[in-house]
C-alpha cells in the first residue's frame, strides 16, 4: 500500500495524529506541514478515505523499514506444502517397495503429502485389485505418519491415493 506523504498531500485540511498516537485536531494540510518540518518527521496520509483525512507525524522511511522487516519475517515463517509422488507397478518386489516405502515416510517426516501412484500396463488392467492392495497396505505401512486423504482411485491406467503428514505440535520447518 502506497502513502501519500508531505507535499503529495492536496486535501485542504486534515485530522493530525501526532508521533506518540495523540489527536492534535483538524488542521490545515500547510500547518500539518510546518509541525512535520518542527518536528523533522514526514507527514504520512494514513487514512485517505476519512472525512478529513487521517495523518500522522512520523519518520516514513524508518517506518517503511519496519514494515518490510515484519513482511519478510512473516514469509520466512511460511512453508509451501509439496505433493511428491511415488509411482510403482504391481508386480513391485518386496525390496523394491520398501525402498519406495521409505522414501515416501521421509516425505511425510519433511511435512509433504505424499501421492502414491500405481501404473497398469497392459493385461495388468484385469488385476486392478493387486493395485489396491498394495496402496491400502502402502497406506498401512505409513499409518503412524501419515492419514489417508483419498481412497485409492482408478483413473485410467493410474490408480492414485494421497497421504498427509499427521499435524503434530513439535513440527516446525
Amino acid at each position: 500500500m502506497s502513502h501519500q506523504i508531505n507535499d503529495e498531500i492536496r486535501d485542504r485540511e486534515v485530522r493530525l495524529i501526532s508521533a506518540t498516537g495523540e489527536q492534535l485536531g483538524i488542521l490545515s494540510t500547510r500547518e500539518a506541514l510546518e509541525r512535520a518540518a518542527e518536528a523533522d518527521l514526514d507527514l504520512v496520509k494514513i487514512s485517505p478515505t476519512a472525512n478529513p483525512p487521517v495523518c500522522k507525524l512520523m519518520d516514513y522511511g524508518k517506518y517503511k523499514f519496519e514494515q518490510q522487516k515484519r513482511e519478510k519475517e512473516a514469509r520466512k515463517n511460511q512453508r509451501v506444502i509439496e505433493i511428491k509422488e511415488v509411482r510403482m507397478s504391481p508386480g513391485i518386489d518386496v525390496n523394491d517397495f520398501n525402498v519406495k516405502l521409505r522414501n515416501a515416510q521421509k516425505f511425510l517426516s519433511e511435512g509433504d503429502r505424499v501421492k502414491v501412484t500405481v501404473r497398469f500396463r497392459g493385461r495388468e488392467m484385469a488385476h486392478t485389485d493387486i493395485g489396491r492392495k498394495l496402496l491400502l497396505k502402502f497406506a498401512e505401512d505409513c499409518a503412524e505418519i501419515a492419514t489417508m486423504d483419498k481412497e485409492p482411485k482408478q483413473e485410467g491406467r493410474h490408480m492414485n491415493m494421497f497421504l498427509s503428514p499427521k499435524v503434530s505440535k513439535d513440527v516446525k520447518k
